[in-house]
């Protein structure tokens, strides 16, 4: 199994341009000589790819240029991959990292009609699968780590906020809950993970000035477990895991669970905010804010999505 890459491809993606995996140097000769198989692409063409390092030690790997979008159909991937961490009997860390070194996840997609997200199966849990995966992901039963390089702006922040350790580039992180800047309400949980992270004042400043963060600034605040040199970034948080994977895999799930009560918010927290979201998006005040934004250029690379929290700042009614 060791090498492994399992790509789920998402079917519009077929044409994107191939982005390597942030692996560090110690993973680089294993990556060449994969053994790559697919669902619905070849492994290249993928939007989110799956390493399977080895069986105790799997990565994420975000590659949907220009700036990894999430979408419904990127949810559906994410859930795939879900899936496939919880059936494992082996895997004990997760890496979530991004093949794009100014994009860690740029934010949700608000150009696809919004029946695409409304009309998507509830998860296992009862709630939409943006909640419900976000709740999955904070109670996998193996220890899951952000790797931060680039821009992770609304879902792409909230589902760092659903993994258990946080590391981020301190000159290339950016970090924030754009929503509320544009006229939305964030969807994806942070209001009920930010306050029991990083305090109410802090989680409100977040949340409400809708400013971006950069790294030292996230570290200071909890956001971020550290934020480390950007050409240290890849090998400690390898490092980390790789350390992770060697320990006993009952000790580390036992561990997990017991703080898991005293620290993650009931899921029941979890699917007003998605339900928020969906009603902000409607509002009359909030298209326009929006679509002021994309005049400006959002979901294209630019200074708009460049600068967001600027971008925000700037609207004129």
């Amino acid at each position: 199994m060791a090498g492994l890459v399992v790509a789920v491809a998402l079917a519009y993606g077929a044409n994107a341009a191939a982005q390597p995996t942030s692996a560090a140097p110690a993973d680089k000769a294993a990556t060449r000589a994969v053994h790559s198989t697919a669902i619905g692409a070849q492994a290249a063409d993928a939007r989110i790819r799956l390493t399977r390092v080895s069986p105790a030690y799997w990565r994420v790997t975000f590659a949907s240029p220009p700036l990894n979008i999430v979408g419904p159909a990127e949810v559906r991937a994410l859930v795939k991959i879900v899936e496939a961490i919880e059936a494992s009997k082996e895997v004990k860390v997760v890496v979530f990292d991004s093949a794009l070194p100014e994009s860690f996840i740029a934010h949700y997609d608000l150009l696809k009609p919004l029946k695409d997200s409304t009309d998507m199966e509830p998860g296992p849990t009862g709630m939409h699968p943006v909640p419900d995966m976000m709740v999955r992901i904070a109670r996998l039963p193996v220890v899951t780590i952000s790797s931060i390089r680039g821009r992770a702006t609304g879902i792409g922040s909230e589902l760092i906020l659903a993994t258990d350790m946080r590391f981020a580039s301190r000159e290339k992180a950016i970090l924030s809950q754009w929503e509320v800047g544009a006229g939305l309400v964030a969807g994806g949980g942070p209001m009920a993970r930010l306050p029991r992270l990083v305090g109410r004042g802090r989680a409100m400043e977040i949340l409400i000035a809708s400013d971006d963060i950069d790294g030292d600034i996230a570290e200071r605040y909890g956001y971020v477990n550290r934020a480390l040199p950007d050409a240290e970034l890849d090998g400690f948080v390898d490092a980390m895991a790789r350390r992770i994977a060697s320990f006993e895999r009952s000790a580390i799930v036992e561990t997990k669970k017991l703080v898991n009560v005293a620290s993650l918010p009931p899921d029941a927290e979890m699917q007003p905010g998605w339900d928020a979201f969906i009603a902000s998006v409607n509002r009359p005040e909030t298209q326009l804010r929006l679509k002021a934004l994309v005049d400006k250029g959002l979901q294209q690379p630019g200074e708009a999505e460049k600068n967001l929290g600027r971008a925000t700042a700037n609207y004129k009614p």
